[in-house]
């Protein structure tokens, strides 16, 4: 039963919630929001499978879509234009929060929405637009920033990841930065515990033939600009030196076919294991299999204003992690122990720093325990976006 303090919260999302690793985020703080007494929906689109979560206090609604680039956009856009502002009119909201993308469009219907359900909507932005070459990357960004424009001139609100986010989006788009707030991505604390899933860990191991290997973690989207092929080429360079370092890749995305065809022609495959993505609730098992994480996002505009959801999770974890240094990864390690920096994401350096790690192995548990403490967790971030979606509204 929702408190007499709850409101009812809506979160419209693009995610395709059986699909997207990236749905952690609303996930989590839509729990929260619920288990402080609020009424929480979370609205996206599933592919081919019913999506089911563990936690019935959130409910899910899915629109069935077949994931189909910009034609399910399109689709789904049409979709809630139509019926999505009649469907918030039927429940009522106090609070909804939409992400870019074409669901906005149905939100020129706030005028109403705010004289008969009194309801408030905020624009949380996760990811400004990364990697948009072709036409399907420009039609994202174009998108993006019609949901900017939009949401200044009609919205509560706005959320953001990182304050640097902020600060490159209010610039951008000339939106006061006292109208945003920042809410950053986090981790369920409790859950990534490492006491919880040492056995796992081990047990993973034992499975991967890898008790006695020196392992390194990916987890986490396979695109052209994440470092990802460099790391597997790094590895070429590592064995040379040791011959017991594993790099272990969870990972789904456009370039896990070239991964795999690296990995055949370098003969890699005694030191590349390339594994198939998990749900984000068996992560913490792998995460505690390995000895160091991996996080080589390049210096590039791309990631700079970013938060890594992998990055926090290996720190909630304690495990040290190789990273490049740009400001994004700076913003949360700093200049922690459990932090291995790298100059840039070549295979020179990502193996530089592997086997930085690889000698300092007796010291990796040390260096890994202060991670912890530089990751928020998600009831924390819950708890200030709810008094943040109180008290925000549109400036006169």
């Amino acid at each position: 039963m929702v408190s007499k303090r709850g409101k009812r919260v809506f979160w419209i999302t693009e995610l395709v919630l059986d699909k997207h690793l990236h749905r952690t985020t609303p996930l989590e703080i839509m729990r929260y929001l619920a288990l402080r007494g609020n009424d929480a929906y979370l609205c996206g689109t599933r592919s081919r499978e019913l999506f089911r979560w563990n936690d019935a206090s959130v409910h899910i609604c899915c629109l069935p879509m077949r994931e189909v680039p910009l034609i399910q956009a399109c689709l789904l856009g049409v979709a809630r234009f139509l019926f999505l502002p009649m469907y918030l009119l039927l429940k009522r909201p106090r609070y909804i929060i939409v992400n870019p993308g074409l669901s906005v469009f149905a939100l020129i219907w706030k005028p109403l929405l705010s004289f008969c359900a009194k309801s408030k909507v905020v624009l949380d932005i996760r990811s400004t637009p990364v990697e948009v070459e072709g036409t399907l990357g420009f039609l994202r960004a174009l998108i993006f920033d019609i949901s900017l424009i939009i949401a200044k001139r009609m919205f509560d609100g706005m959320t953001v990841v990182t304050a640097a986010m902020k600060e490159t989006i209010s610039a951008r788009y000339g939106i006061d930065p006292q109208w945003a707030q920042v809410t950053p991505n986090g981790v369920s604390m409790a859950f990534f515990e490492s006491s919880r899933f040492s056995d796992a860990g081990a047990q993973l191991k034992r499975q991967n033939d890898l008790v006695d290997k020196f392992v390194v973690l990916y987890h986490g989207a396979a695109t052209a600009h994440r470092g990802i092929i460099e790391s597997v080429e790094s590895m070429e360079i590592v064995r040379r030196k040791h011959d017991d370092v594993v790099l272990f890749l969870l990972v789904n995305g456009p370039v896990v076919p070239t991964i795999r065809e690296l990995v055949q022609k370098k003969a890699l495959q005694d030191e590349v294991i390339v594994h198939d993505v998990v749900d984000y609730v068996d992560v913490p098992k792998y995460i505690s299999m390995c000895d160091v994480g991996l996080v080589p996002l390049p210096n590039i505009p791309d990631w700079k204003d970013q938060c890594p959801l992998n990055l926090l999770e290996y720190l909630a974890m304690e495990k040290p992690v190789v990273l490049v240094d740009i400001p994004a990864n700076r913003a949360i390690v700093g200049e922690a122990e459990c932090g291995i920096y790298v100059r840039a994401a070549d295979p020179v350096e990502i193996s530089g720093g592997i086997l930085r790690a690889r000698d300092e192995k007796s010291r990796l548990e040390h260096r890994g325990a202060c991670g912890r403490a530089l990751v928020e967790d998600w009831e924390s971030i819950a708890e200030r976006l709810e008094g943040y979606l109180a008290r925000c509204r549109r400036p006169c």
